[in-house]
C-alpha cells in the first residue's frame, strides 16, 4: 500500500514537471480594436500611403505642398478604410466559416451589416469629396477606381475562382502610387507607372508567402489560392520568379526619378540582397513556416524601404550626388611623397 502510494506521488511529481515544458507556447494576440475601426482594416493602410509618397516623389511636382500632401493621404486613407470595409461585408460568411476569422467583427455579431454597409457608404463619400474638392478630380478618380478593383475585380471576381487572383487583383494595391503622382501634376508620369508596375510584381510573393501560412483555412473554405491549387513546391518556385522580377524593376527607379537616381541605386541594393536571401532560405525549406513567416514580414519592410528611398532621392543633396562625386570619395587619397 505505501509502496503504491509513493510511486503514485513519485509519478504525479514527474508529470506535473513535464506539463509545464510540453504546453504549448502560448498565442500572441493582436490588440482588440473596436468593430467599427476593425472593419476598416487600418494595419494595411500605412503602406499604401507609403505608395502613394512614393508616386509623388517621383514625379516633377515634388516637393509637393503640406496641404496636398495631407489632403492626399487623408484622401487614400478613407477609401482604403472604405475598400476594407466593403470587402468585411462580401466576405462575411466566408470569414464566419474559417476558425481564424470566425471572431471578426461581422461575422461574430459584433457590428451590425446596416452599420458596416453605412460606415463603407460614408467613408467612400468623405474620400471622394476631400481628393476632389482639395487636390483634383484625377486623384479621386484613380482613388475610387482602386476601391472598385479590391472589391469587385479582387474579392468578388477573381479571388474565388482562380489561384491567380493576386497576381491579376494586385491592381488594387498597386493604384496609389498614380494617386500620389496625380495629386503632384494633376496627370499621370513615367515614374508613376513604374511604381505601380513594381508593385504589381511585388505583390505575389508577398502574398503567396502569407498564403503558405494559412493555405489550411483557404483549403477548408475552397479559396483556389496557389498553395491550395499547386501545392507548397510550385508555389516556393513562382515566389522566387516574382521576387527576381521584383528586384530587376527595382533597379528601373535609377532612371525613372528624376534626380538623385545614383543615391536610390546604391541604397536599394541591400533591399534587394536581403529580398533573395529570404527567398532562398525558403526554397531550402519549403515547409518551413518561420522562413515563410520571414519573407511574408521581410516584404512588407521592402516595400516601405523603397518608398523611402524614393523620398531622399529627391532631397537636394542626394540631386547633388554625380557618380564622378562617388568614385572620388571611393578612391583611395594619394599619400604625399
Amino acid at each position: 500500500m505505501v509502496s503504491a502510494s509513493v510511486t503514485a506521488a513519485v509519478t504525479t511529481a514527474v508529470a506535473a514537471s513535464i506539463a509545464p515544458a510540453q504546453a504549448p507556447a502560448p498565442i500572441k494576440t493582436r490588440m482588440a480594436l473596436p468593430a467599427w475601426l476593425e472593419v476598416a482594416k487600418p494595419r494595411l493602410i500605412p503602406l499604401l500611403l507609403a505608395t502613394t509618397a512614393g508616386g509623388m516623389a517621383l514625379s516633377d511636382g515634388w516637393p509637393t505642398s503640406a496641404t496636398t500632401m495631407g489632403l492626399t493621404l487623408l484622401g487614400g486613407s478613407l477609401a482604403s478604410a472604405a475598400a476594407g470595409v466593403l470587402n468585411c461585408l462580401w466576405e462575411q460568411e466566408l470569414d464566419g466559416r474559417m476558425k481564424r476569422t470566425s471572431g471578426r467583427a461581422l461575422p461574430s455579431g459584433r457590428l451590425a451589416q446596416d452599420v458596416a454597409m453605412a460606415i463603407a457608404i460614408g467613408l467612400t463619400t468623405a474620400s471622394v469629396l476631400v481628393l476632389t474638392l482639395g487636390v483634383n478630380a484625377l486623384a479621386a478618380s484613380l482613388a475610387l477606381l482602386g476601391l472598385c478593383s479590391y472589391v469587385l475585380l479582387y474579392t468578388a471576381l477573381l479571388k474565388p475562382r482562380t489561384s491567380q487572383n493576386i497576381v491579376i487583383g494586385g491592381v488594387a494595391g498597386a493604384i496609389p502610387p498614380l494617386v500620389g503622382a496625380a495629386a503632384a501634376t494633376g496627370h499621370l508620369t513615367l515614374g508613376a507607372w513604374w511604381l505601380f508596375g513594381l508593385v504589381m510584381v511585388w505583390t505575389p510573393a508577398h502574398f503567396w508567402a502569407l498564403a503558405l501560412l494559412l493555405k489550411d483555412d483557404y483549403r477548408s473554405v475552397g479559396i483556389p489560392m496557389l498553395p491550395v491549387v499547386k501545392g507548397v513546391a510550385v508555389t516556393v518556385r513562382a515566389i522566387s520568379t516574382y521576387a527576381w522580377i521584383t528586384v530587376l524593376v527595382s533597379l528601373m527607379g535609377i532612371w525613372m526619378l528624376p534626380s538623385g537616381g545614383l543615391l536610390y541605386g546604391l541604397l536599394v541594393l541591400p533591399f534587394n540582397g536581403r529580398l533573395l536571401q529570404q527567398c532562398r532560405a525558403l526554397a531550402r525549406q519549403p515547409e518551413d513556416r518561420t522562413a515563410a513567416r520571414g519573407l511574408f514580414r521581410w516584404s512588407i519592410f521592402y516595400l516601405f524601404g523603397i518608398c523611402l528611398l524614393l523620398v531622399l532621392a529627391r532631397t537636394p543633396q542626394a540631386a547633388q550626388l554625380q557618380l564622378g562625386t562617388l568614385l572620388s570619395l571611393l578612391a583611395p587619397h594619394s599619400l604625399p611623397l
